[in-house]
């Protein structure tokens, strides 16, 4: 394997850095280089100790960030594992309602842990709230779920919980006319958008097979 030569010339530091990157072992094979070069952090001792407390500090760093990216992958496991059993609870609800709007309205928001939820249609529907038309199409923009925590609309969707609403998700509802479902809450993690929307959409779609859209 070729080595850099000493030429006096000023040296490309991205191609010594490409250089390293492909040979791995090279300075770990030339344990006598880490006398000449300089450590990246001063402390008191041998120069090659520097790089050696510089080389451990930055696997630890490595290994931490790694294990607070892990831990954040199981908290939101865990959040959207929460959801899904919430709107099991929610669905089985809906098979035995007799009033859909009123399940929704008053069952569902202890069974999905929310401080309020309420059906909303752009026509008539038992119970529900009515909105004009073009309002789904523009609050969900083609989405199935989407969370907010700047809620716009408090109180045409939300009505006497508008000031519960400081975060909502709103839900779609297939089926015509165009509906949906809208979920408030005070706290942001109630509605964290990192419970998945997986579980909710599929909420949206089990209140359509209930209204029989």
């Amino acid at each position: 394997m070729a080595e850099p030569a000493s030429t006096g010339t000023p040296v490309d530091t991205e191609s010594v850095a490409a250089f390293l990157r492909a040979h791995p072992r090279f300075l770990a094979d030339r344990l006598e280089l880490y006398r000449v070069l300089a450590p990246p952090v001063r402390v008191h001792g041998e120069i090659l100790a520097d790089h050696m407390a510089a080389m451990v500090g930055a696997e630890r760093a490595h290994a931490l960030a790694m294990a607070e990216r892990a831990d954040g992958v199981l908290a939101a496991g865990r959040a959207a594992a929460g959801m899904t059993a919430r709107v099991h609870e929610a669905v089985l609800a809906l098979i035995g309602a007799g009033d859909i709007a009123e399940c929704i309205t008053v069952a569902f928001p202890a069974l999905l842990a929310v401080d309020a939820a309420a059906l909303c249609a752009e026509a008539p529907l038992p119970g529900a709230r009515l909105l004009p038309p073009g309002t789904v199409a523009r609050l969900l923009a083609g989405r199935s779920v989407a969370h907010r925590s700047d809620v716009a609309d408090a109180s045409l969707l939300h009505g006497e919980a508008e000031a519960l609403a400081l975060h909502d998700a709103l839900v779609r509802v297939p089926g015509e006319p165009a509906a949906l479902l809208a979920l408030s809450a005070r706290e942001h993690w109630t509605l964290d958008p990192a419970q998945g929307a997986g579980a909710l959409a599929f909420l949206g779609r089990a209140v359509a097979a209930a209204l029989g859209r």
